[in-house]
């Protein structure tokens, strides 16, 4: 049975999702691609799809968009023919503009390109900046644009897709929930182009590998298929982050989403992954200590808020950026442990200053915090780390 006779709305009924306020959007090539006889980017998906992020934005809510696209997009430039590694890096950088451009003309928000690989989210010191950057964007209202960088990262090309991307990213920016825009209603127990008797699976309470067996293999247009989107899930829920599947082709389904209503598949996250973070704040190794004044300690405890060098009195120990480090008032016990946004000179260079002095001080800024609170785990009175 095809997919096209499977109706997301009769097939998904209707389902809260999960309360965000932060999100990452993928939208893959499957929904950006042409027709044969108008190789491209095409915009008769993706219009809705920009409609749903303007309305996010316009509520007060935060999105960052991982977009596919950009290796159809330089094809449709050469109309060159052919998979090969180098020639698939070659048209992702020939397409990569057009793929900015083509979301900018759907927006009103001013679009920011940023290219990430799997270094990027492995090394301790890019993972920060990237970090930094994107918070920064969405500081300023506006819309980060996501892709792998295909030009030059060869094995991610090659072994990586978008979807498990967005989950990296969902996770980088402490997002509250990743949307997955499909060509399909979402999930089913088998292929529905191939089973008559699919049934739809409306919620998961957990990836399983019987589920990432039922999900097949790569589709024909980008390098992901549902088994990408499960594994993206997977790796979503394991940090506390649910997911949901809908059909991007589907005005009504993507209209609903404004509407904080999901026709699709949704993950749940794990229930035990913010415990999970926290132990590990916890329990990391720390080489060195933030003395605070008692008026941070007092906005740490009961605002829930990040660390700004004007509360900060010294810095002890050594300790680079991205260091695990304690937090506690002069000769008191540790109030707080979290990941230091600079290293040790750089604190006691900056303490006691506003955050709008950081870079004329240093002469760059990372954050206008020294410990931003997503970062930042507050200890039990009395717990020994």
């Amino acid at each position: 049975m095809s997919p096209a006779l499977h109706d997301p709305l009769h097939d998904f009924p209707a389902q809260p999702l999960p309360p965000w306020r932060r999100a990452v959007l993928k939208v893959g090539s499957s929904l950006l691609a042409g027709f044969a006889d108008a190789p491209g980017l095409d915009a008769r998906h993706a219009r809705g799809l920009a409609q749903f992020v303007q309305a996010a934005r316009a509520a007060g809510r935060e999105l960052v968009l991982v977009s596919s696209g950009a290796v159809a997009a330089g094809r449709a430039r050469l109309a060159a023919a052919g998979d090969a590694l180098v020639l698939r890096q070659a048209l992702a950088a020939l397409g990569q503009a057009q793929l900015i451009g083509f979301w900018q003309g759907l927006l009103d928000a001013p679009v920011a390109q940023v290219l990430l690989s799997h270094d990027d989210l492995r090394d301790r010191r890019r993972y920060l900046n990237a970090r930094a950057t994107l918070r920064e964007l969405l500081a300023m209202r506006a819309l980060p644009v996501i892709n792998e960088n295909d030009t030059v990262a060869v094995d991610e090309l090659k072994l990586g897709d978008n979807d498990n991307l967005a989950a990296a990213v969902a996770t980088l920016v402490d997002a509250d929930l990743l949307l997955i825009a499909t060509d399909v209603g979402g999930l089913y127990s088998a292929d529905p182009a191939r089973d008559a008797g699919a049934v739809p699976q409306p919620r998961i309470a957990r990836v399983t590998p019987a589920r990432l067996d039922a999900a097949g293999s790569a589709g024909s247009i980008g390098t992901g298929g549902m088994r990408s989107k499960l594994e993206a899930a997977a790796k979503a829920a394991a940090g506390g982050i649910a997911t949901a599947l809908f059909c991007g082709r589907d005005a009504r389904v993507v209209d609903a989403l404004a509407r904080d209503t999901l026709h699709g598949t949704r993950v749940d996250a794990a229930t035990d992954a913010l415990p999970a973070r926290k132990q590990w704040l916890r329990h990391a190794p720390a080489p060195g200590r933030i003395v605070v004044d008692a008026g941070a300690a007092a906005a740490l405890r009961t605002r829930g808020a990040s660390l700004l060098p004007g509360g900060v009195r010294a810095a002890e120990g050594a300790f680079r950026r991205g260091d695990v480090v304690e937090v506690a008032e002069a000769g008191a016990r540790p109030l707080a442990r979290g990941l230091a946004q600079y290293g040790s000179d750089e604190v006691r260079r900056i303490a006691g200053r506003r955050s709008g002095e950081i870079e004329s001080v240093l002469g760059f800024r990372y954050g206008e915090a020294v410990i931003h609170r997503d970062d930042l785990v507050l200890l039990e009175p009395g717990e020994t780390p």
